[in-house]
C-alpha cells in the first residue's frame, strides 16, 4: 500500500497531530473548571514555599553576613586606628625619652657621657696652704658674718648720727648740742675703725684655724701611708712564717703570732682611715667648701731656724702688731674724747661726767689686761716652738734606731736566732717611732703657726 505522503512528511504530520490533541485536551480541562490533582498542586505549593523560604533565608543570611562583614571591617578599622594612635604615642614617648637620655648623657661641652655625675668619683684636687687660706677668706662663714656685722654696725652708726643732726635744729646751744657735734663725728670714725679691726681679728683666728686644720690633715694622710707600710711588713712576716712552717723549721705558734701582727696592723690602718676622713671634713668646713671634697695636700713643713729675737723682744713686737691692742686703744680714745667735751663745759661733777671718767678707767684696764694676755700667749708660743724644734731631732734619731733594730731582728730570724714574736715587736716599735717622728713634725709646724699668730704676723 502506498501512502500519499513521504515518510518524512508523514512523521511531521504525526507530530503535529499529537500536539494538537494535547492542546485540545488542555483547553477542555480549563473550560470545564477541572483542577489539577490535589497532591500535585499541594506539592507544587510546598515546593514554591520552600523555595521562597530558602530564598528569604539565603537573602537574610547574606544580609547578616554582609552586616557581619561590615562590622568586622569597622572593628578592624577602629583597631587599626587605635593601634596607629597607640603606636604614634609610643613612638613619641620613646623619642622624648631618647632626647632626655641624650640630654642627660651629654656633657656641657657636647661630649656624651656613659655614667651619671652622682655615680662618678669626685676628682682629687691639689691644695696648698696659701690656697687654703685664700679660699677661707672668701667662703668661711665666720668671716662673712663678721664682715656683714661690721657693715651693719657702720650703717647703724650713720643712722644714729644723722638722727642726732636732725635734732640739733631743735636744741639750743647746750651741752647736748656740743656732744653731738664733736663726739658724734669722732665716735662714728672710731666705730668704723673698730669694726674693721674686729673683722681683722676674726680673719686672723680663721687663718690660724685653717693652718691647724691643714697640718692635721697633712699629718693624717702621712700617717695613713705609714700604717700601710706597717701592714705590708706584717703581711710579709706572715708569708715568711708560713714558708718556714711548711719546711718544718718553724712551729705553728709562729704563724699564729704573725697573724696576730697582721690583725693589729689592719686595725691601726682602719683607725687611720677614719681619722683621715674626719680631719678632711674639718678642713673643708673651716675653708667653707663641701665637707666631702677630697684634696691632695702639698707638704708645707716650716723648718725655720730659731727666732733671732729673744722672748722680751717678741712680746714687744706683738704689742705693736696685734689688732686687739689697736682695738682697745681706739676704745680708750673714744672715752677720752667724751671726757674732754664734758670738761669744756665744766660738767665733770655731773652724772654724765662721772660716767665718762669711769669709761676711761675701764678702757685703761682693758688695755692692761690685753697686754698681759698677749705677753702670755707670746711666751707660750715661743717656748713651745723651741721645744718642738728639739723634739724633731730626738724623734728622728729614735726612728732611725728603731729601723736598724728591725733590720737586725729580721736577719736574726732568717738565721734561726729570733722568733716571729721578736720580729713583730721590732716592727711595732719601728711603727711607733715613725708615728712619733711624724707627730713631731706636725707639732713643730703648728708651733711655728701659733708663734707667728701670737706676734701678729699677717702672711
Amino acid at each position: 500500500m502506498k501512502f500519499p505522503y513521504s515518510s518524512k512528511k508523514w512523521l511531521t504530520l504525526s507530530i503535529a497531530a499529537v500536539m494538537a490533541t494535547s492542546i485540545g485536551v488542555g483547553a477542555v480541562a480549563s473550560e470545564s473548571g477541572t483542577a489539577a490533582p490535589a497532591s500535585q498542586t499541594q506539592g507544587s505549593q510546598q515546593n514554591d514555599k520552600a523555595t521562597t523560604a530558602a530564598t528569604a533565608d539565603n537573602s537574610k543570611a547574606d544580609a547578616n553576613k554582609t552586616d557581619a562583614t561590615k562590622a568586622d571591617t569597622a572593628a578592624t578599622e577602629d583597631k587599626a586606628a587605635a593601634n596607629g594612635t597607640a603606636d604614634a604615642k609610643a613612638t613619641e614617648t620613646k623619642a622624648t625619652e631618647t632626647k632626655a637620655t641624650d640630654a642627660k648623657n651629654t656633657s656641657p661641652s657636647g661630649t656624651t657621657g656613659t655614667t651619671n655625675a652622682s655615680d662618678s668619683t669626685p676628682a682629687t684636687e691639689q691644695m696648698t696652704l696659701a690656697k687654703a687660706i685664700e679660699q677661707a677668706m672668701q667662703t668661711n662663714s665666720k668671716i662673712q658674718t663678721a664682715r656683714l656685722e661690721a657693715k651693719t654696725a657702720d650703717i647703724n652708726q650713720s643712722l644714729a648720727y644723722d638722727s642726732a643732726a636732725d635734732m640739733r635744729g631743735l636744741l639750743d646751744r647746750s651741752l647736748e648740742a656740743s656732744k653731738q657735734k664733736y663726739i658724734g663725728t669722732k665716735q662714728a670714725d672710731l666705730t668704723k675703725k673698730l669694726n674693721q679691726l674686729a673683722v681683722k681679728v676674726t680673719e686672723n683666728q680663721v687663718k690660724l684655724g685653717v693652718q691647724q686644720a691643714y697640718y692635721n690633715l697633712l699629718h693624717a694622710q702621712a700617717d695613713l701611708e705609714l700604717k700601710k707600710q706597717s701592714l705590708n711588713r706584717a703581711q710579709t712576716q706572715l708569708k715568711v712564717a708560713k714558708a718556714a712552717f711548711d719546711v718544718g723549721t718553724k712551729a705553728k705558734t709562729d704563724i699564729l703570732q704573725a697573724e696576730m701582727g697582721v690583725a693589729g696592723a689592719q686595725a691601726a690602718l682602719a683607725a687611720a682611715e677614719n681619722t683621715l676622713e674626719i680631719n678632711g671634713m674639718k678642713f673643708n668646713e673651716i675653708i667653707g667648701v663641701d665637707v666631702n671634697k677630697k684634696w691632695k695636700l702639698t707638704p708645707e713643713n716650716k723648718q725655720i731656724a730659731a727666732p733671732a729675737m729673744n722672748l722680751q723682744q717678741a712680746q714687744e713686737q706683738a704689742l705693736k702688731q696685734r689688732h686687739e691692742i689697736v682695738q682697745k686703744e681706739g676704745e680708750l680714745e673714744l672715752a677720752n674724747t667724751t671726757v674732754n667735751v664734758l670738761e669744756d663745759w665744766s660738767m665733770q661733777a655731773t652724772y654724765n661726767g662721772r660716767i665718762a671718767k669711769n669709761n676711761v678707767e675701764k678702757a685703761k684696764l682693758a688695755i692692761e689686761e690685753q697686754n698681759r694676755q698677749i705677753k702670755t700667749e707670746v711666751a707660750e708660743a715661743y717656748l713651745n716652738l723651741n721645744a718642738a724644734r728639739v723634739a724633731i731631732d730626738f724623734r728622728k734619731k729614735a726612728m732611725e734606731a728603731a729601723a736598724e733594730s728591725y733590720r737586725l731582728t729580721n736577719l736574726r730570724f732568717e738565721n734561726g736566732l729570733a722568733t716571729t714574736l721578736e720580729v713583730i715587736q721590732a716592727e711595732e716599735e719601728l711603727a711607733e717611732k715613725e708615728n712619733q717622728h711624724l707627730e713631731a713634725i706636725r707639732n713643730y709646724n703648728l708651733a711655728v703657726v701659733n708663734f707667728e699668730n701670737a706676734l701678729g704676723v699677717n702672711k
